[in-house]
């Protein structure tokens, strides 16, 4: 089964670390769209079925929090899982993206089992697949 994740980061190589990840935690069979920042990803998720939203909180634009805020005001986009994908980790900030209705939080650096175990929780085991043979296969970070 195919998933739709839209990755929001204003950082084209975090937005490329991102999808790499997916497929070391045995995410391969996503696709992705991408945006640099809350706007952006308004407009693409009013046009494309999208099944997860991975956003970075400081951006330009629009930040990872007005997205939340705005996605959660429309009934179209408001049952999309939002995952915070950020430095800031403290745990006002952290309260305050799920305060506004992130359905999870990932805080950068992360490994690959982070983003698989938020993954498996919000979109299910049978997104999963398990490619143990593949595993660190044409990863360069």
């Amino acid at each position: 089964m195919e998933h739709t994740v839209l990755i929001v980061d204003d950082s084209m190589p975090m937005r490329t670390v991102i999808k790499k990840t997916f497929k070391a935690a045995g995410y391969g069979n996503m696709a992705f769209l991408e945006a640099e920042n809350g706007k952006q990803a308004l407009a693409l998720l009013r046009e494309n079925w999208v099944d997860m939203v991975l956003t970075d909180y400081n951006m330009p634009v629009m930040n990872g929090l007005d997205l939340v805020t705005r996605m959660k005001a429309d009934d179209l986009i408001d049952n999309v899982p939002v995952v915070i994908v950020s430095t800031e980790g403290s745990q006002e900030k952290i309260d305050q993206f799920y305060g506004q209705g992130a359905s999870g939080y990932i805080q950068k650096p992360f490994a690959p089992e982070q983003l698989r175990d938020i993954l498996v929780e919000l979109l299910g085991e049978a997104a999963y697949e398990d490619n143990d043979d593949s595993e660190g296969e044409g990863f360069d970070f």
